[in-house]
């Protein structure tokens, strides 16, 4: 019986890398780096490996896979984000796997360990707090390219990009929004303190204050509309002199204007509400929703862009891309009989 000739699988085992990494390898794709390619092609010589051309060149005529792995699939912003993505990629003739971590980091790690097996060209991951050096340490091992979105976890900016939104200046109009609507008792409601998105989302709100006279308060806690529910009985009940609310994202402030019609009081008028995001939901309430507006599908549609560029041509997107915002002013800040945006 004749030996068994190795297979691109006994490579990656050798190299200790993903077949997809060996793969990219053999192809001469300049998205791995020198070392990994290195410790590949002395894998395939051990092993003693023949690359098969014919064989590559029947796969390659099937599309790419790409890696999508979204925090929270429930939220509608990160749902319309992961829509346009995976439209925009589709329409390039790639493939899309959609994962939805739930905010669990190890199910994070697990998921981005089964799609690197599974043999994805390249990530996009809108990533879950905690256990992040075990999701992005495989990525790095195996030398996909990898693009962190909305959500800045791993700090290495050279081995994954981050694009996001410009959320400080989001805060800043927000807050001068409501200022000019001369609410006198502002707070910011919701976000965890302990995440960067949240203190990027304040400092701008903390910025607009600033020479006002007005204290701030902040009121922490979950991204929900129950938790939005929960603050305005608070607010009504323990701070009357609150008179307006720059919230962490709509979910919240969608919670909040459900909580003040339950007690009566008028949304608009008696209290000034502004959430971030401005999903299709702020346009279809009433009060319809004042919002930071941040275009998520054009968004969506520039993050397909730079990573097929990193994967085809090689060209390595910036460390740390910002996209602009706006404010989208309605009832729920303004009052009734008007509505505007501002730049």
């Amino acid at each position: 019986m004749s030996p068994r000739r190795p297979t691109i699988l006994d490579v990656a085992r050798a190299a200790g890398v993903s077949k997809s990494t060996v793969s990219l390898v053999v192809r001469g794709s300049p998205t791995v780096r020198e070392e990994t390619a290195k410790q590949v092609r002395a894998a395939m010589a051990e092993t003693g490996y023949v690359y098969n051309r014919a064989a590559a060149n029947l796969r390659a005529s099937s599309v790419g896979l790409i890696g999508l792995v979204i925090n929270d699939l429930r939220n509608p912003f990160f749902t319309e984000f992961a829509t346009s993505v995976q439209m925009a990629l589709s329409a390039q003739g790639y493939a899309t796997v959609i994962s939805n971590s739930d905010e669990d980091g190890a199910l994070q790690a697990q998921m981005v360990g089964s799609m690197i097996e599974h043999g994805v060209s390249a990530f996009v991951i809108s990533p879950a707090y905690g256990q992040e050096a075990e999701t992005f340490e495989q990525i790095a091992r195996a030398g996909i390219p990898c693009l962190q979105v909305l959500r800045q976890v791993d700090m290495r900016g050279d081995l994954f990009p981050f694009a996001a939104f410009d959320y400080a200046r989001g805060g800043l109009l927000a807050t001068q929004h409501l200022i000019a609507q001369q609410a006198r008792n502002i707070a910011f409601v919701g976000g965890l303190p302990d995440r960067a998105v949240t203190t990027e989302r304040m400092t701008g709100y903390l910025e607009a204050l600033r020479g006002t006279g007005m204290a701030p308060r902040s009121f922490p806690g979950r991204t929900s509309r129950a938790f939005g529910a929960e603050m305005a009985a608070l607010l009504s009940r323990r701070h009357p002199e609150i008179d307006a609310a720059v919230c962490f994202n709509d979910q919240v402030a969608l919670g909040m204007l459900s909580g003040f019609a339950r007690q009566g009081r008028t949304v608009g008028t008696d209290f000034r509400i502004v959430g971030f995001d401005d999903i299709e939901d702020c346009g279809q309430v009433w009060p319809r929703l004042s919002s930071v507006a941040c275009d998520i599908a054009q968004f969506g549609r520039d993050t397909a862009a730079a990573l097929l560029d990193w994967v085809e041509t090689g060209q390595h997107p910036p460390p740390m891309r910002r996209a602009p915002v706006a404010l989208a002013a309605r009832e729920s800040s303004l009052g009734f009989g008007s509505e505007g945006k501002s730049p």
